[in-house]
């Protein structure tokens, strides 16, 4: 295909440069050269696009599901992902890191999303979609203490915040005095 490609842009080049009649119209010698090889390059692409479509279907499934996976959820803005650590007794979930925030007084005596009375000193936490009853260890990031609490609630629902640790899991951590903490959560099962 692209030697009678060639051999017609020969043919072209060769009836151009005649001055009987020309190919190129009203096209000034000068700019006659450029047209052709641009011509021979549409004839050449042109020529290989059956082979470019063969490479670019097979291709195309891959690079689009890669796009996919790389689209992020709205966890992925404010929950980054850690690889969970090797527990103690085995039998850690999942793992994440992010900030965690706490809720007490105004609280007391109410009723938590599971129908709980929400009580003082409690190690319990809320969390947008772990299971009610679900055991989590929380360590503050800042100065390395760790609590476990049970899921009992819902929430936070203040920007990046990932946890809502109760007043008595808060002062376990030490989170009471700042209000935030950068902490781990390891989901335990």
């Amino acid at each position: 295909m692209i030697n009678l490609v060639l051999s017609a842009l020969s043919g072209l080049a060769s009836a151009a440069s005649t001055k009987s009649e020309p190919i190129l119209g009203s096209v000034p010698p000068v700019m006659r050269g450029p047209q052709l090889l641009g011509a021979a390059a549409l004839l050449i692409a042109g020529s290989q696009a059956p082979a470019l479509a063969a490479v670019s279907s097979t291709t195309a499934p891959s690079a689009v599901v890669r796009d996919a996976e790389r689209i992020p959820s709205w966890e992925d803005k404010f929950i980054r992902k850690v690889a969970p650590a090797a527990p103690a007794n085995g039998l850690l979930a999942s793992a994440s890191v992010g900030q965690a925030s706490w809720y007490g007084p105004g609280f007391y005596g109410n009723r938590t999303a599971n129908g709980e009375v929400f009580r003082p000193g409690t190690m319990t936490a809320a969390h947008r979609s772990l299971p009610f009853g679900t055991r989590v260890r929380v360590t503050n990031l800042n100065n390395g203490r760790t609590a476990v609490v049970r899921i009992n609630d819902r929430g936070p629902f203040h920007g990046s915040r990932i946890i809502d640790l109760a007043h008595g899991a808060a002062q376990q951590l030490g989170v009471t005095s700042s209000g935030l903490a950068q902490v781990k959560l390891e989901v335990l099962n």
